[in-house]
């Protein structure tokens, strides 16, 4: 049995109220993640983004109250609209080598969308549980995101 600390892998399952096609689009859109993935006490901020299969996008999570931040990029392999994303992440930081694969699963469900999320090739320097926090916050920032029915007025 090896000593060396093998890549992590997170999976995590959540109901929102809404509908698929938007949880989708908040996936996808700069805005959208600039306001819900980075986790609490994070500020995000896209540098670039081209949301297609072969493309991706680069973004930075800063630490609000130290001002520390770290990068990584995204590559879209996989985009079925309403249904599911796959996409590799890689830290620009050399320190924390190795690439990630994400599957997000989208299943319209009587009261909204269902949502599995699966982070694997997490890299060994990292915690698995912060991880799981992590994506726990940037759930909750999701949902207030995506589920209130806020009509135009007419």
């Amino acid at each position: 049995m090896s000593d060396t600390p093998q890549p992590g892998t997170v999976r995590l399952h959540r109901v929102l109220r809404a509908p698929a096609e938007r949880v989708y689009r908040a996936f996808l859109d700069a805005s959208a993640l600039e306001r819900w993935l980075p986790p609490f006490g994070f500020t995000g901020k896209i540098h670039e983004i081209d949301p297609s299969v072969g493309g991706g996008y680069r973004m930075s999570f800063t630490n609000f109250g130290t001002g520390s931040s770290h990068s990584f990029t995204v590559v879209y392999t996989e985009l079925v609209p309403g249904e599911r994303i796959r996409h590799t992440d890689r830290f620009d930081d050399p320190g924390l080598p190795g690439e990630m694969q994400v599957t997000v699963a989208l299943k319209a469900v009587a009261c909204g969308t269902e949502l599995d999320i699966t982070q694997a090739g997490i890299p060994a320097a990292i915690p698995t549980e912060f991880c799981y926090l992590g994506w726990q916050e940037s759930l909750e920032q999701l949902a207030r995101l995506v589920e209130p029915e806020i009509p135009d007025d007419a």
